[in-house]
């Protein structure tokens, strides 16, 4: 089995919630890999650029290292959780029935196919992991309430649930679901029978006007 992809958004650091997603994948069966968000540790990078003048490359770059540190955090909440900065460490977690939690700036240093901007989130860079390992499906857990009604990856980028590279970043192949808060209840269960959280995102409206 493909291992899936989560990615625990930032927007979700100290709250209840974040513990109960890290409790429920750690208890998972299936193989996954965890993402961290950037959390805090991005808002001050974002909120110190202005005073100290570096450039959105140099932001991108250090909102990468934001990542590893709330990656740091949450490989600490389950023994099961491994930190892993490379595919060969996410191979070596899975053979040892363990979870790895990727810290991004070892694989993503110098990638050429990586866009240095802030345009590119962790949304996109765990879009760009799950290319990179051949994942079946990515799940974005966001701390919002998912719309079942508004479920089109254009709609969602229209209201900044993800970021606006993430249509791009996103294999043709992959399978894109988003949870909020309201997908805890069932998760355990969906999980147990290797299925993925969330809802399913519905992806053609906003290829048709891409031209993809």
């Amino acid at each position: 089995m493909k291992p899936l992809v989560v990615k625990l958004g930032g927007s979700t650091a100290g709250s209840n919630e974040m513990q109960q997603w890290i409790d429920l994948l750690a208890d998972a069966s299936l193989p996954l890999v965890l993402v961290p968000g950037g959390g805090a540790f991005a808002d001050h990078i974002r909120a110190m650029q202005k005073p100290l003048g570096y450039s959105d490359e140099a932001a991108h770059d250090m909102a990468i290292l934001a990542m590893d540190q709330f990656g740091l955090v949450v490989a600490e909440r389950s023994e099961r959780f491994r930190p892993s900065m490379t595919i060969r460490d996410m191979e070596q977690a899975w053979n040892a029935g363990l979870v790895p939690v990727w810290l991004p700036s070892t694989m993503t240093r110098g990638a050429p196919d990586i866009l240095r901007s802030w345009r590119v989130t962790s949304d996109s860079l765990a879009a760009w992991l799950a290319g990179r390992i051949g994942a079946e499906s990515l799940l974005l857990i966001k701390q919002a309430t998912i719309d079942p009604a508004e479920m089109e990856l254009d709609t969602l980028v229209a209201r900044h649930l993800v970021d606006d590279y993430l249509p791009r970043a996103l294999d043709d192949e992959t399978k894109l679901y988003l949870a909020g808060p309201e997908s805890l209840g069932s998760a355990r269960d969906v999980l147990a029978a290797s299925d993925v959280p969330g809802r399913l995102v519905v992806r053609e409206a906003l290829e048709e006007v891409l031209g993809s």
